[in-house]
């Protein structure tokens, strides 16, 4: 058997079996950076963006593109959610904003791959909703900062 997890003896991909894994709580964390123009950020602040309430549409698009991510990511467990946050905070240095997901479940499996999904579609939709006023907007950072619970147990970035 290939030591990798996610391929089968011939090399294929493969969905790995889970069902012998007992359910637990598990939570993940991860955030992520987008940089702008200190103009950007300004009009974000002061709620004169084109395109309406931005951070708080990126919140939303994060929470539910956590709730999609085994539709996005090939072999990955589509799992039940049972907390999903986005968090997206302005910074003056560098101008940006900081975007943090937390994602919780009691399943066979974590939700570090939610958590990302989270943080990045959040990234993305502030993209999305200030290219018009700011192209030399930069997605960056995006990491898992922690997850608890499995076999695996605890870890912090």
């Amino acid at each position: 058997m290939s030591s990798l997890t996610h391929l089968d003896d011939n090399g294929r991909a493969r969905m790995v079996d889970v069902s012998e894994k007992q359910a637990t709580s598990r939570t993940a964390t991860a955030a992520g950076k987008l940089s702008c123009r200190p103009e950007t950020l300004a009009q974000v602040r002061a709620g004169t963006a084109p395109k309406g309430s931005v951070i708080q549409t990126a919140e939303l698009a994060g929470i539910m593109a956590a709730k999609r991510t085994a539709e996005l990511i090939p072999l990955c467990h589509p799992l039940p959610l049972t907390k999903v946050e986005v968090r997206i905070e302005s910074e003056d240095k560098p101008p940006g904003f900081r975007v943090e997901s937390e994602v919780r479940t009691n399943a066979v499996t974590g939700v570090e791959m939610e958590a990302l999904t989270a943080v990045s579609v959040a990234c993305l939709t502030l993209f999305d909703m200030l290219k018009a006023i700011d192209r030399t907007m930069v997605i960056g950072g995006i990491e898992v900062t922690s997850k608890s619970g499995g076999k695996s147990g605890d870890w912090h970035r």
